[in-house]
């Protein structure tokens, strides 16, 4: 038997992403890939994967699977959210298994991921990675285009995710002391290089004012509500160009878009500024609802945060240590037990 992960339930969008399929936008291809490359390559740390190998992508609320593997190692990165593993038919007692950390299962076992908290995302990778083809190089899913992934889609119930290895290497399970992901107080661009086609009220109103995350977000672009960017012409379009992760477009209505992972690869609205490479992995954490703010920054800047993120990427691997684990207490067991030998009086 091929040794996969069984998919109990889904979860509300799980699918398969490394670092995207880059190199291909002249063919209208986009890069795709994981919303927050940070804890992506953290999951893959932790299970001894190489930073960009391919692990499940998990939003909002987590799948169940079960091992039909002889053994297979997982952790799971991002926010706060829980491994749950679930007690078993066969006197496995179940455990609960904090993010950052990495746990071996055995085959029948269970692993149940439910509601995330403190990131809109988080990453579950298993070592020695997923047994799933390439397209252009990536085993990103790009659901729109029904590439990618597992069968071009996100999980369903019933499927089988073929694992490379039938057993996990016996070995210590290993912790990341949680990292700081938060991001800045106020999210840092570079404007331009449209920011000519707007007033200087309209560029006021974006430095000076709070934006909501919109419920109609996704992986394509994560919509602003708040106040109206005002254009200094009276069309608002332009001649289609090329646009990057980060590019913050501007459409007739005034309300900014800032494409992100699966955006597309031009775009005819003017680009008012694009968000610095340091602080995308952060806006990918964040939930519709939450408020952010922008500050403008030079491309020295920008290029300085870029490297002092990959620097602390970089470290992650020497702050690696053994992780303790602790069993959960089945209750239901615990009442059948006689945990009382006598009874003596108070006053004795």
């Amino acid at each position: 038997m091929r040794a996969a992960l069984q998919v109990a339930a889904p979860g509300l969008m799980t699918t398969l992403q490394d670092l995207g399929r880059s190199g291909h936008l002249r063919l209208g291809v986009p890069v795709s890939g994981a919303l927050d490359h940070v804890s992506l390559r953290i999951a893959n740390l932790l299970v001894g994967n190489p930073a960009g190998m391919g692990a499940l992508e998990i939003a909002y609320h987590g799948p169940t699977l079960k091992v039909e593997a002889d053994s297979v190692r997982v952790a799971l990165a991002g926010g706060t959210a829980t491994l749950e593993i679930l007690a078993d038919d066969a006197g496995s007692p179940g455990l609960r298994v904090q993010a950052f950390e990495s746990v071996r299962l055995t085959r029948g076992q269970t692993l149940k991921i439910g509601a995330l908290a403190g990131s809109a995302v988080a990453y579950l990778a298993v070592e020695g990675g997923f047994d799933v083809g390439c397209v252009l190089g990536s085993q990103s899913t790009l659901v729109r285009g029904g590439i990618g992934g597992f069968n071009g889609r996100a999980l369903q119930a019933g499927d089988a995710l073929p694992l490379r290895q039938p057993a996990a290497a016996e070995r210590q399970e290993m912790r990341l002391p949680r990292p700081d992901l938060s991001l800045p107080s106020r999210v840092r661009i570079v404007l331009g290089p449209q920011d000519d086609h707007f007033t200087q009220a309209g560029l006021r109103t974006l430095l000076d004012s709070e934006f909501v995350i919109s419920q109609a977000s996704d992986r394509m672009g994560m919509r602003l509500d708040g106040p109206v960017l005002e254009h200094s012409r009276k069309g608002y379009n332009i001649v289609s160009d090329g646009t990057a992760l980060g590019s913050i477009q501007v459409p007739g209505n005034g309300l900014p878009i800032i494409l992100l992972a699966d955006r597309q690869t031009t775009g005819g609205y003017p680009k008012i500024a694009t968000v610095i490479s340091a602080d995308i992995p952060g806006l990918g954490r964040l939930r519709p609802g939450a408020r952010i703010g922008f500050e403008a920054v030079d491309i020295d800047a920008a290029e300085s945060a870029a490297r002092e993120l990959a620097a602390a990427i970089d470290a992650m691997a020497m702050r690696q240590e053994p992780a303790q684990r602790q069993t959960m207490i089945d209750a239901a067991l615990l009442l059948q037990e006689n945990l009382v030998s006598g009874v003596v009086s108070a006053r004795e």
